[in-house]
């Protein structure tokens, strides 16, 4: 896998986060640095383990798929892209997740907007040997992406989040559609 397809995937994965980044922005009246890092450690943290463990699952089913793997990969990336496009077309979705300035609260988002990254995870052995790579760039952007997105939030409000999310999304499809033609193809 090329460096530009992981960050492809990276910032498609991220799409969730930074959503819930900017909408977390808005709510801050008076937005602290120590705020914005918060939000983006957790979210890129998150984003950055869970592959790993998608990673390992996915190690014992490889050679159990390896014969249609591109099948595999575009059916997650195109599942994983339309329920993002799905549930950014919800409304006022980001209003009902609760209060981030909560840890419990930042916790449980995390955890939730990187189940994505879990599943893309699993896959990670068909498409590349070095998850470790693949995790920590998926981390650092999603990291740099909440960071900023805090701070759009803070000056913009909502504006952008579902136009991000559906933006993910596509691209998220994107990248399982070419894998699965490039294999077809050869």
């Amino acid at each position: 896998m090329r460096l530009l397809e992981i960050v492809i995937i990276a910032v498609g994965l991220s799409m969730d986060a930074l959503a819930i980044s900017i909408a977390s922005g808005g709510a801050y009246k008076q937005l602290h640095i120590r705020h914005a890092f918060r939000i983006a450690a957790f979210f890129g943290g998150f984003q950055a383990l869970m592959p790993i463990i998608g990673y390992m699952a996915g190690l014992s089913l490889k050679d159990y798929i390896s014969h249609y793997d591109h099948w595999v990969i575009f059916g997650i990336l195109t599942v994983i892209g339309a329920k993002m496009i799905y549930e950014a077309l919800k409304i006022e979705q980001a209003e009902r997740r609760g209060d981030i300035t909560s840890m419990m609260v930042l916790f449980v988002l995390s955890a939730a907007t990187s189940l994505d990254a879990l599943a893309v995870g699993v896959t990670l052995p068909l498409m590349t040997s070095s998850v470790g790579e693949a995790a920590v760039i998926i981390g650092i952007v999603t990291f740099v992406l909440c960071f900023v997105g805090v701070y759009i939030g803070s000056r913009m409000g909502h504006f952008f989040e579902t136009k991000m999310e559906v933006i993910g999304g596509l691209a998220l499809i994107a990248i399982g559609t070419k894998i699965l033609t490039e294999h077809l193809a050869n």
